[in-house]
C-alpha cells in the first residue's frame, strides 16, 4: 500500500511526477519545456478534446449547413485548443492578451512571448511574416479621426501553418509525455505529497513507455484501455491547470471546492464584420492586424477591433451549447477569399450584486440561437434603417457571406447601448478604411469572448495550494494565444527549477 493517503496500490501505474489538465497552448507550452529539460519527470497531459487528427468539424456547407451540437466540439477542444482552428496570430505586446506581465514583469513576459515565436518557426511557421506597428502612419491617421492603434508585433501563422506547427509539436511530445485524449477531468483533490486527478471517458493513453501493447491498442482508440471502472484516479506531485476559455464553469468549480479565491472578469460582445478585402487591405497589407480602440460619444463606451482576418472566412463556435461566430484566415492564397472580416466587441464589467459576466453574455448569445436558429446575419444598411436582412437583400449586396447564417435584425438580440456603440465604430472606421460603412458590409451576431474568472495566483502562477498552477486562459489572466503560451512555458521553467 502506498503510504500517500488516497492513493491506492491499484492505481500506482498511474502516478506522475507532473499533471496537465488541458492540452491548449498553455499545456503545450507547459509540456514541451518540462520534456525539454527535465526528461526524468513523468508528465501526463489531460484533455477531454480528440487528438489533434481526429478534430474534425461536420459542418461541410452542404449535408451539413450548421452546428449539430456535437458531445465534443471540435473547434474549441481537443489538442491545440480552441487555438488549434483560429488563424494563428501572436501578438507580441503587453497592451493587450491579458495581463500575464502584473505577475511576471513587462520584460520577462515579451521575452517568454518571443521565445513561443521561436519554437512555433523551429516547428514549421519558418518563412511566416512578422507584421509591426512600429513606425507606422497609420498611428496618426487613427489618432485624427478619434482612434487609437495599439502598438504590437503579430506573427501570422495562417489556420493552415498553425495546424501543421501542432502536428510538428505533438510528434515531438507524444513519445516524451502521457496525452490522455477524449478524457474529461472530473475532480482534482489536494493528497498528501501531491495532487488526485479524477477522469471520467475513454481515458486513452498515447504513449510508448506504458507498454508496447498498450501503446498500439491505444491507436485503435479501444474504450476501456487502461481502466475498467468509469472513474479513474490519478496522483501527480504537481497539477498545471490550463483549460482555456470553455473550461471556465469546470475552474469556477474547482476553485470552490479547492477554496481557491476568485474575483469577477469581463464579458466581450458584439458582432463580426465582413467587408470587400480591399477595403482594409492597406492596412491589413502592412500591419496584418489592427487592434483599434474606439470611445464612443454617448456613452464613453470603448468599442474595439478584434481577430482581424485578411481574405479570411466567418465561422461557427460552439461554447458549452451555445452557438457563436468567430473567423479564421489562412497563410495559403489558394485557400483565402475575397473578404476580410474582424469582431467589434464591447467588454462589459459588473459589480455587486451582479458577478456571473459569462452568464449575462451566454443569455445573449442563446436569444441570437433562439430567433436565428444559431448565428444571425445582416446588412449594416439595414440595421440602420431598423430593417430586418433577408436572404434576397443580402444575396443582391456586393459582399459574399462567407458563412451560412439566418438574415435577421441584430436590433432584437444586441443591447441598444452595445449596438449604438458598434455603429458608431463603424462610422468612425469608415473615415480610416472607407467603404466599412457601405449598406453590403456583414454583421454577424453575436460574438461572445467569454473570461474566466480571474484567479487568484502569486508570481510564480501557483494558486495558494503549494504545486498547483493556474495558466492559460482558464486562468484569466491571459486572453491570446501568445500570452497563454508564454504562462505555460513560464510555468513549466518553475517546475524544472524544483
Amino acid at each position: 500500500m502506498d503510504e500517500r493517503e488516497g492513493v491506492s496500490e491499484a492505481n500506482m501505474e498511474y502516478n506522475y511526477d507532473v499533471s496537465i489538465i488541458g492540452a491548449g497552448p498553455g499545456g503545450i507550452f507547459a509540456a514541451y519545456e518540462i520534456v525539454t529539460n527535465r526528461p526524468d519527470l513523468r508528465v501526463a497531459v489531460f484533455e477531454k478534446g480528440h487528438s489533434l487528427e481526429k478534430r474534425k468539424c461536420p459542418i461541410d456547407g452542404e449535408r451539413v449547413k450548421s452546428c449539430i451540437g456535437c458531445k465534443t466540439c471540435s473547434i474549441m477542444s481537443g489538442f491545440g485548443g480552441a487555438g488549434a482552428f483560429s488563424d494563428g496570430k501572436y501578438n507580441v505586446t503587453n497592451d493587450f492578451g491579458g495581463t500575464l506581465y502584473q505577475y511576471i514583469g513587462k520584460e520577462k513576459a515579451l521575452e517568454l512571448m518571443y521565445y513561443v515565436d521561436e519554437i512555433n518557426m523551429k516547428y514549421g511557421g519558418e518563412g511566416t511574416k512578422m507584421y509591426s506597428t512600429a513606425g507606422t502612419k497609420f498611428k496618426k491617421l487613427c489618432m485624427q479621426n478619434g482612434l487609437n492603434l495599439l502598438d504590437a508585433s503579430v506573427r501570422h501563422l495562417g489556420t493552415d501553418i498553425n495546424y501543421k506547427v501542432l502536428e510538428n509539436l505533438y510528434e515531438f511530445l507524444k513519445d516524451k509525455a502521457v496525452f490522455y485524449f477524449d478524457t474529461p477531468v472530473t475532480g482534482v483533490e489536494k493528497a498528501e505529497g501531491g495532487y488526485l486527478v479524477f477522469t471520467r471517458g475513454k481515458s486513452l493513453a498515447k504513449k510508448a513507455d506504458i507498454s508496447e501493447n498498450m501503446a498500439a491498442d491505444s491507436r485503435e482508440e479501444t474504450p476501456g484501455l487502461l481502466s475498467k471502472q468509469e472513474r479513474q484516479e490519478f496522483f501527480c506531485r504537481e497539477c498545471v491547470i490550463s483549460v482555456g476559455r470553455s473550461g471556465s464553469k469546470w475552474m469556477e468549480t474547482i476553485c470552490e471546492e479547492l477554496d481557491i479565491p476568485t474575483k469577477s472578469n469581463r464579458v466581450d460582445i458584439g458582432v463580426r464584420v465582413e467587408l470587400p478585402a480591399v477595403i482594409f487591405s492597406h492596412l491589413t497589407d502592412e500591419l496584418y492586424e489592427s487592434k483599434i480602440v474606439y470611445r464612443t460619444e454617448k456613452f464613453e463606451d470603448r468599442v474595439r477591433t478584434f481577430c482581424m482576418n485578411p481574405y479570411g472566412i466567418v465561422v461557427n463556435e460552439n461554447t458549452n451549447g451555445i452557438i457563436t461566430v468567430n473567423g479564421h484566415s489562412y497563410e495559403s492564397e489558394e485557400l483565402q477569399t475575397e473578404n476580410t472580416n474582424f469582431a467589434l466587441l464591447v467588454a462589459k464589467h459588473f459589480s455587486e450584486p451582479f458577478k456571473d459576466s459569462n452568464g449575462y453574455g451566454e443569455s445573449i448569445a442563446r436569444l441570437s440561437n433562439m430567433l436565428g436558429g444559431g448565428v444571425i446575419v445582416q446588412r449594416f444598411g439595414d440595421l440602420v434603417r431598423g430593417r430586418r436582412s433577408t436572404v434576397s437583400r443580402i444575396e443582391e449586396g456586393l459582399v459574399r457571406p462567407t458563412l451560412k447564417a439566418t438574415p435577421g435584425d441584430l436590433s432584437l438580440v444586441l443591447p441598444k447601448r452595445i449596438l449604438d456603440g458598434i455603429i458608431e465604430m463603424i462610422y468612425a472606421l469608415d473615415k480610416i478604411a472607407p467603404g466599412t460603412a457601405n449598406d453590403d458590409t456583414l454583421l454577424y451576431g453575436v460574438e461572445v469572448k467569454f473570461y474566466n474568472m480571474e484567479v487568484e495566483i502569486d508570481g510564480n502562477l501557483e494558486t495558494k495550494n503549494k504545486g498547483l498552477y493556474v495558466i492559460g486562459d482558464g486562468s484569466g489572466v491571459t486572453h491570446s494565444l501568445s500570452h497563454a503560451s508564454a504562462s505555460g512555458v513560464y510555468v513549466g521553467r518553475k517546475i524544472c527549477e524544483a
